[in-house]
């Protein structure tokens, strides 16, 4: 293993492990913390999909520092911390939190903190986040139900999460290529700075980037950070790149949708499958903790669905409404509740035959696939940037595209299917 990486939900891992595999590694994803007897061998790149976002900062230091020191036993040369390209925390954490513990375990003595994504619209310039060409705090990001984001400044966000000095590397200097960044590197840490944001604007720039963090024991961002990352270890090592496939075998079986994300483009993706004739049912919170609807309701409307269009189910509402559910049930309970509601529809979908799952947002993901027993995922083809197809290798077989819920075109649930190829029950 040459690169070992912890991601912070189960969406932002799977985003990184198609760019890794993209840039010519051969890449696997586990779920949870891996026991000291997990196999690695065979892989250039191992992810570590946790559920460490929203909970308690010290429960994620825990956790991460867990996943990290088994990668490292196992021998990752690099290590990422992974975390969304919106930089989705709170003033308390968990960014900053676990790349302080991280960067103790590795002795890594300034690291940086790059959470760009060109290709999905995020970019920071003079230390500011922008979501397309708004600010964050301008962005349905402010919204955001568990973290909103109202603060675009990195630099002062991450400074409320650190104990030790937060820094800046601005674009100018990134311009000037590798070496120029690597002096600024020392530059900061001379003056006391250990953490430091790095402007990014393009994709040449996380190539520029790349290449200044060869040796640097800990890097921290999106996953766009791994782009320049794996042609330092083409430069020194020797890996193959995996076969490129534009579409991916699939378990025979049925398909279904489920969306628990809030974000203005998973509503946007579920007004378009629904025009476009999906049979559509929407999770009413409210009902479902009076008992008024259950998991078991929900799974039944899917199953007996009528057509061949994959059914979707979702409880994505607008900020306003949120508001007002939030404001009733509390704003964890009611995501935990739809987490436990969408897991629990999964699972009895999946004894019902149903083997290809659509499911939108970073925590229902992580909900589900928990549920399904999943613990290890092969990496298949893009569906769109940051979302790519996945199979489970440990656990039940089954057909995963894992969607960020501000991820993805209008049209994402109605295209992904044409990736998938079915396999028929003798294959």
């Amino acid at each position: 293993m040459l690169i070992g990486a912890v991601a912070d939900d189960i969406t932002g891992a799977t985003d990184l492990c198609l760019m890794l595999s993209r840039e010519g590694m051969r890449t696997i994803q586990v779920i949870g913390v891996p026991g000291d007897d997990m196999e690695f061998s065979g892989a250039d790149a191992v992810v570590v999909a946790l559920k460490s976002r929203t909970i308690p900062a010290s429960e994620a230091v825990d956790m991460s520092l867990a996943s990290a020191r088994v990668l490292l036993a196992a021998g990752a040369e690099q290590l990422i911390f992974k975390y969304c390209s919106t930089f989705d925390s709170t003033d308390a954490g968990n960014i900053g939190p676990v790349a302080e513990a991280l960067q103790d375990l590795t002795g890594t003595p300034v690291t940086i903190a790059c959470p760009s994504f060109p290709a999905a619209g995020r970019t920071v310039y003079k230390g500011h986040l922008f979501v397309g060409d708004r600010l964050l705090s301008e962005s349905p990001l402010k919204d955001h139900p568990l973290t909103p984001m109202r603060d675009p400044d990195l630099v002062r966000v991450l400074q409320r999460q650190c104990s030790r000095p937060v820094g800046l590397v601005q674009a100018d200097i990134i311009s000037r290529g590798p070496e120029a960044l690597k002096a600024a590197f020392a530059e900061q840490y001379a003056t006391g700075k250990r953490i430091l944001v790095v402007d990014t604007l393009t994709d040449a720039d996380l190539r520029i980037i790349g290449k200044a963090c060869a040796g640097m024991k800990l890097v921290t961002g999106g996953s766009g950070v791994a782009m320049g990352l794996p042609e330092n270890f083409r430069q020194t090592k020797e890996f193959t790149p995996p076969a490129k496939t534009a579409r991916m075998a699939s378990p025979p079986g049925r398909a279904a949708i489920l969306a628990g994300s809030c974000s203005a483009a998973t509503r946007g993706q579920i007004e378009v499958a629904e025009a476009a004739g999906l049979p559509v049912l929407r999770l009413d919170i409210a009902a479902i903790a009076q008992g008024r609807q259950t998991a078991a309701d929900l799974a039944d409307w899917a199953i007996h669905s009528a057509g061949d269009q994959p059914p979707l189910i979702y409880s994505s509402a607008g900020p306003d409404e949120l508001a007002k559910i939030q404001s009733v049930m509390g704003r964890h309970e009611s995501g935990a509740l739809v987490e436990r509601t969408l897991a629990d529809v999964a699972l009895r979908l999946k004894d019902a035959g149903f083997s290809r799952f659509l499911i939108a947002g970073g925590e229902t993901s992580g909900a589900i696939v928990e549920a399904l027993g999943v613990k290890v995922l092969l990496i298949g083809p893009e569906i769109d940037p940051g979302v790519p197809w996945t199979r489970s290798i440990s656990g039940p077989d089954l057909a995963l595209a894992l969607k960020s819920g501000n991820f993805g075109a209008k049209d994402f649930f109605l295209k992904a299917w044409d990736l998938l190829e079915m396999e028929t029950e003798d294959a």
